[in-house]
């Protein structure tokens, strides 16, 4: 039985137990250490948080449940734009984040009445992609309902259970992100199976794509340095577009892919560790005649709560094993599936960490000091990467991934409770 509030004797009697003391310091500890820990979008990379609003710009909430860590932790989600901390290189220094069927989208609506039997690759949509640093995209385009659509199918042919959209509709975003952010260069790996005649010419003009197209012409054929980003955007040649059939860049314009670039086997044989063959299409990876390198690092079959453990350290030494492949040279895309996902800095800090070392010889990007000297590096924490998000704004919070701790909310209706607990103890 509670003892009466207003019986003052027995107050002093609970106050002398000692089992009371040491469940009311418990419980004080407990409030203390929650009052003070970070909140309201004040948690950096790795701190332990229990909804989106914890976290700093560029984070989410988020686990990795496929690594054994459940706790949820501010996760990274936007990506370092390195020129904007080493600008005018030439374009094929630098590397960029490449989402692997970048319209092959969770929750995308299938087509009326069809259910969708397919894999799926990202979360969210190619302008949050884009928003999050995304820059370079692989989209699958096929003659489909006397148009061109997006399709994630096989044996070169689109089906209503395999479609996704017309391909305008996500050229479109791509030309609304060019247009909004006129030094920001993307890159679109198509793997083609159009056959309408100009079909791709007429697809891209349409999707206003045509005015900042890199032509053909200038590209390097050698192994030559590409143009300065500089110069790029001077010119507004901010769009390389890259096929996988050949006779498309004689007949519309359209550069073949493996004859600017070397790549990766992709699938299975892509993430073996210890191995970095090259795709049969491709050349040699340490071939000096092409100047880009495309690193394929995700599985054949992609699932989505798996993606966090394949973006953890694995991913570090998979991209060291193609880096000596290549010959010492840094993969200039990094193509993954479901890129937000990792178990705290993910793909990002990868990224920075090939920039660092490439651009300026350091650590990570965000050591390097525009102007200095290769190999001046700043001193900067390793978990300070909150700051390294780009100048299109914070991360929105609208995707929250499954498996995530962003629905998880802790209202501050518990504190009322541990007040109140606490107060009753003192009237035992």
């Amino acid at each position: 039985m509670f003892p009466s509030f207003s019986d003052p004797s027995s107050l002093c009697r609970a106050s002398a137990t000692p089992n009371g003391y040491f469940l009311l310091l418990l419980i004080i500890y407990v409030l203390i250490i929650n009052s003070t820990a970070c909140s309201n979008g004040n948690c950096q990379v790795l701190e332990s948080c229990s909804s989106v609003t914890d976290c700093g710009p560029g984070l989410y909430c988020g686990n990795c449940p496929a690594m054994g860590k459940n706790q949820p932790i501010c996760t990274r989600g936007q990506a370092t734009i390195p020129t904007t901390i080493i600008n005018g290189l030439p374009f094929n220094k630098y590397s960029w984040l490449m989402t692997h069927n970048a319209f092959s989208i969770v929750d995308a609506p299938p087509l009326p009445g069809v259910q969708r039997i397919t894999f799926y690759n990202q979360e969210d949509t190619v302008t949050n992609q884009l928003r999050n640093g995304v820059r370079g995209l692989m989209l699958d385009m096929y003659d489909f309902e006397n148009d061109i659509w997006l399709c994630h199918s096989f044996r070169g042919q689109c089906y209503n259970f395999t479609a996704f959209q017309p391909a305008i509709n996500t050229l479109k975003e791509v030309e609304t992100f060019l247009s909004q952010n006129p030094s920001e260069i993307v890159t679109i790996i198509i793997e083609d199976y159009v056959h309408t005649p100009k079909g791709l010419t007429n697809l891209f003009t349409n999707a206003g794509l045509d005015k900042y197209w890199f032509p053909v012409s200038k590209m390097p054929r050698k192994g030559e340095d590409w143009l300065t980003v500089t110069e790029m955007v001077q010119e507004n040649h901010r769009l390389l577009v890259f096929t996988s059939i050949a006779s498309k860049e004689a007949d519309e314009g359209i550069a073949y892919q493996w004859r600017y670039m070397v790549e990766n086997e992709s699938g299975d044989g892509g993430v073996v560790r210890g191995s970095c063959p090259n795709r049969k299409e491709s050349q040699p990876l340490n071939s000096k005649s092409a100047s880009l390198f495309l690193q394929n690092s995700f599985p054949t079959f992609p699932v989505e709560s798996d993606s966090c453990k394949e973006h953890s350290a694995v991913l570090g030494d998979l991209v060291g094993t193609c880096y000596k492949a290549a010959g010492n040279v840094m993969p200039n895309f990094l193509a993954v599936n479901f890129y937000m996902r990792s178990d705290g800095d993910g793909v990002f800090d990868v990224l920075d960490r090939m920039n660092g070392q490439t651009l300026c010889g350091c650590s990570t990007v965000t050591a390097c000091q525009a102007g200095a000297p290769f190999g001046t590096c700043k001193n900067v924490a390793v978990s300070n990467t909150t700051q390294t998000a780009n100048a299109f704004g914070s991360f929105s919070g609208s995707v929250q991934l499954s498996g995530s701790a962003s629905t998880i909310h802790f209202p501050n209706i518990l504190y009322f409770y541990l007040l109140l607990f606490s107060f009753l103890l003192l009237q035992l």
